[in-house]
């Protein structure tokens, strides 16, 4: 106890450790020392496969290694806090790709803040953004509500969720720079919490991707189409989508 203190502030495990394992630290701890063991206990739910609980014994067993082989582990992370972390928690691929899926629309609404503060033109928030941008701080201390309540990363998500729908309600190509900025940092102050959308765009393929774009737009303006078809498809067959919307052309992963 020396390193940690006479007490720890949050000692978590499985909900099959709470007795005897958990039991028998806090007498012998509280034995030795005379002083509270821990504040706070985290007891995780168990983990099903298909609805049958993991197990070696029942060939039903995988690590985070075998996992990471099909799915990005930001996907895993979501999925894992999707729940809350008492819950039992039913692992299944179709269940994965839900929350690969719900992680993409974060990532959909972060590069969408990025494409138009690239693009905004005004500097100067109006009346109504600046209502707007004072409203978000209700998204903030609803997400802050939520994890007091025992660590409701759940609700928590549900509450981020309801920002990107505020967000791509209220920001456009007229938006001004102070407004895109605004849901930029309530969308970043969030989500880092948790881990989630944390990743930039990746700089040598954006390049190469909006070198191309540029192309296609070029051949469209000379109405050369079957260029910009081919190049659509080029970049289909690599994995990008385009989207040509009123903000302009643009792109993500398929």
């Amino acid at each position: 106890m020396g390193k940690l203190g006479e007490t720890i502030d949050i000692h978590g495990g499985g909900q099959d450790l709470i007795f005897p394992h958990h039991e028998n630290e806090i007498a012998q701890s509280e034995g030795c020392c005379g002083k509270p063991f821990a504040n706070y206990w985290v007891h995780n739910g168990y983990i099903n496969i298909d609805n049958e609980k993991m197990s070696k014994s029942k060939g039903n067993f995988f690590t985070v290694r075998d996992i990471a082989k099909t799915f990005e582990l930001e996907a895993v992370r979501m999925f894992l806090l999707m729940a809350h972390y008492r819950s039992p928690v039913n692992f299944s691929e179709p269940l994965l790709k839900q929350a690969a899926s719900a992680l993409e629309r974060l990532y959909t609404a972060k590069f969408q803040m990025v494409f138009l503060l690239e693009n905004a033109t005004a500097e100067m928030a109006t009346e109504k953004e600046q209502a707007w941008i004072d409203s978000l701080v209700k998204y903030k201390n609803d997400f802050v509500a939520a994890m007091d309540d025992d660590i409701n990363t759940a609700d928590a998500i549900a509450v981020i969720f309801e920002l990107v729908r505020d967000l791509n309600s209220n920001l456009d190509a007229a938006s001004s720079q102070p407004a895109i900025m605004a849901g930029q940092n309530i969308f970043a102050e969030l989500t880092t919490v948790l881990g989630l959308a944390v990743k930039e765009k990746e700089t040598n393929l954006e390049e190469a991707v909006e070198d191309l774009i540029a192309q296609r737009q070029a051949a469209r303006k000379a109405k050369d189409f079957k260029r910009a078809d081919e190049i659509r498809d080029e970049l289909l067959a690599k994995g990008i989508v385009l989207e040509d919307t009123r903000e302009g052309v643009k792109w993500k992963k398929a």
